[in-house]
């Protein structure tokens, strides 16, 4: 029963951040104009739509076509099956490791998408604080760091159990 449960939630997880960055997406290609800036917090947080043929900070952007579809289609298709059928079938994940995992498939479905569907990735976030600034993002982006941070907070507090050990 609790396998269950554990995989209807994982399901659960991925799907609503599958949903989430879908519609944000959607609302942004409809509402908002190619590199227009529009301030969310004074200067800080801003909107601005950009198309990311690429991946990461639009690396890979000008690779040949088959080399893009192979690597920005195809090899994340893949991993995420992969990563999901992990996930589903390892029972000895902690409930953290499982959730930031869900969040980190649900973030690559979302981009995926957008790149089979529409050739490129919307992303329309824009974080500066003098110190750190970021570049323009989506909230599949958010998705993928908030999953990584979980599954590197699980690890580290894992290593430190046995340490103590």
């Amino acid at each position: 029963m609790k396998s269950r449960i554990t995989k209807l939630a994982v399901l659960l997880i991925v799907i609503c951040n599958v949903g989430c960055d879908q519609i944000s997406k959607s609302i942004v290609r409809k509402e908002i104009g190619y590199y227009e800036n529009i301030k969310v917090y004074v200067d800080n947080i801003t909107l601005t739509k950009v198309e990311n043929t690429g991946a990461f900070l639009s690396m890979g952007s000008v690779l040949p076509q088959f080399l893009k579809f192979a690597l920005l289609i195809i090899l994340p298709a893949i991993v995420l099956l992969m990563g999901l059928y992990f996930i589903m079938t390892k029972a000895r994940l902690s409930r953290l490791t499982i959730i930031g995992a869900a969040f980190v498939i649900g973030g690559g479905i979302g981009n995926l998408y957008d790149r089979i569907r529409f050739g490129s990735v919307t992303d329309f976030l824009h974080i500066d604080f003098i110190i750190f600034q970021t570049g323009v993002f989506n909230l599949a982006d958010v998705s993928i760091m908030v999953g990584m941070g979980m599954i590197i907070a699980a690890a580290s507090w894992k290593h430190r159990a046995l340490r103590r050990i």
